[in-house]
């Protein structure tokens, strides 16, 4: 299935901790979150991605243009750098489409400019560029699949550490309760869609509030509940979670539970002197 990934969006409440780039493109250890969220994906055999642009969407182009497989991957360098050796490389099958869809528009819109890119397609998947999951996708596109639905949604409960008070008479408070220990679940994205959701979309509308609505009217909006690891990147405090987890179990790695298991053949490239 081709993948959609919303990249447009400004991160403005992670300004003045890290550099003025695309959201998408904040780095998790040596790896822009963008790039973790495309290896959740490829694990799963999904390599086909449509990257809808916006904000300085020229800095995603100039990334993957200009792509080091040094970064994130072992190799042998030898004869004075003329000959390296990788032991396993990133993103040589995958395929990417960049489309600028607007510096201002909402996802909705993002989504609408991309139709033309998703003719043919039954199935698509669809993720804001911001936020990172272990969920088995493939058991949430099984479930999508034998329904009549036209799209399905992660549900997620949030992270933030605010809490709910309960009131009773008079005011006084009844209780205090941890928002991560109430049964309140939010939209995670992870997306799974099939072509009819253009249907739903009408101009300058945002995909969540009117699209989606009259697919609850319908009927036609599915929700799939994550029980395991689910955290997006909205503050620096998030980006400080995700740093600290990269640096230990970082449990939306699943790609990396398989590498483990199989290894790979080296690959040689020769660099001109």
């Amino acid at each position: 299935m081709k993948v959609v990934l919303f990249c447009g969006g400004a991160g403005m409440r992670l300004r003045g901790y890290v550099d003025d780039v695309p959201k998408p493109m904040v780095q998790i250890g040596t790896r822009p979150i963008l790039w973790h969220l495309m290896k959740y994906y490829a694990h799963f055999g999904h390599k086909d991605f449509i990257l809808c642009l916006g904000h300085k969407g020229n800095v995603i182009k100039d990334y993957f243009l200009h792509y080091d497989e040094a970064a994130s991957n072992d190799f042998v360098w030898s004869q004075g750098g003329k000959k390296v050796q990788f032991i396993s490389r990133d993103i040589d099958d995958w395929t990417i489409t960049f489309v600028d869809t607007g510096a201002n528009a909402n996802i909705g819109q993002r989504l609408k400019a991309v139709e033309p890119y998703l003719q043919g397609e039954e199935f698509f998947l669809a993720n804001y560029g911001d936020g990172l999951s272990d969920v088995d996708l493939n058991s949430m596109i099984d479930s999508f699949r034998g329904t009549n639905a036209a799209a399905s949604l992660l549900l997620v409960q949030p992270t933030a550490s605010f809490d709910i008070v309960r009131l009773g008479p008079g005011g006084a408070v009844a209780g205090i309760d941890s928002l991560t220990q109430a049964d309140v679940w939010i939209n995670g994205g992870f997306f799974v869609m099939r072509n009819e959701i253009f249907d739903y979309i009408h101009p300058g509308e945002e995909l969540v509030r009117q699209p989606f609505q009259r697919l609850i009217e319908q009927r036609s909006l599915l929700a799939y509940k994550c029980s395991g690891f689910w955290q997006c990147m909205d503050t620096f405090k998030d980006k400080q979670c995700l740093e600290e987890l990269n640096q230990g179990a970082a449990p939306w790695k699943v790609w990396r539970r398989a590498a483990a298991a199989i290894p790979e053949s080296p690959t040689v490239l020769t660099a001109h002197a």
